[in-house]
């Protein structure tokens, strides 16, 4: 992963720091994810190969571009979707790092204009589809149902959910969200099969705090980290983007969660390689 903001080669593969938590309503901390994302991408305790074989050390066209500079006076959520768009513009595929997860409803407002329609997965412990969270339409709790009124997305199928009341149930209903809870097992992950590209969203809470602890919102019962890495390399259709978000380094124990986040980024970046070429 070369450092580097200008002179992209198109068709590259592209890593964005987005530090931002702003709209997180019970714990600050997302903001400093995408540093420590990298130090345990680069930690000599393991290596740069995806587990189905590829040296992610030998992509020629792979770019850490560092993370957007918010800056008083100019909109956070306007920055990030003019930033993604401006990567998006030369045909690259791009990950980004960290933020809570409010994040991205304006990452799909950029895709939503290189895309005529994308599939979301979306891996979480919560469906983020309250119509407004403490007064704020914004917050984390809320990207999905800004996504859903917009329509930039065909399906929004979620994953890993257990964290369902009555209003979110109401508005996974009225949105048409394909929503696979933790409850009722796990049958669906040799389901998972989309018809054209697909966007992947994932929050670390997805996971089991057993896995992830270093999370704001601790919430048992979740996924290995088997499982998704599981469904990202046997997930049916092409992933063409994907966030890593609410990992928060404060809650984090020996670096055990930004290991994960940064194993995940690693099986991502093979795939999305891998459904590029």
């Amino acid at each position: 992963m070369k450092p580097v903001k200008k002179n992209i080669q198109n068709g590259s593969i592209c890593i964005l720091g987005i530090p931002f938590d702003k709209n997180s309503s019970f714990q600050k901390g997302p903001s400093l994810a995408p540093e420590q994302i990298r130090k345990s991408y680069f930690s000599d305790s393991s290596n740069l190969w995806s587990e189905k074989g590829l040296d992610l050390g030998s992509i020629e066209y792979l770019y850490d571009l560092g993370d957007i500079e918010f800056k008083k006076g100019i909109d956070d959520f306007n920055l990030i979707t003019n930033s993604i768009k401006n990567i998006l513009d030369l045909d690259c595929h791009l990950i980004s790092l960290g933020g809570d997860h409010s994040v991205t409803f304006p990452i799909i407002e950029a895709y939503a204009q290189k895309y005529d329609h994308i599939n979301i997965l979306h891996l979480d412990a919560h469906p983020d589809l309250y119509d407004s969270l403490h007064g704020n339409i914004y917050s984390h709790a809320c990207p999905f149902a800004r996504i859903m009124e917009r329509k930039p997305a065909k399906r929004l199928v979620q994953a890993g959910i257990r964290t369902m009341n009555g209003h979110q149930r109401e508005q996974a209903q009225k949105f048409g969200v394909e929503v696979m809870e933790m409850k009722n097992g796990d049958g669906w992950l040799d389901e998972l099969e989309f018809d054209g590209p697909v966007y992947l969203s994932l929050d670390l809470d997805c996971l089991d705090p057993a896995f992830a602890p270093g999370v704001s919102h601790h919430e048992p019962g979740g996924m290995t980290t088997r499982q998704v890495i599981d469904i990202i390399h046997q997930l049916k259709g092409k992933i063409i983007g994907a966030d890593i978000v609410e990992y928060n380094p404060d809650r984090d124990l020996n670096s055990m969660t930004s290991m994960v986040a940064a194993k995940l980024l690693k099986e991502i970046i093979a795939r999305i390689y891998k459904d590029t070429i």
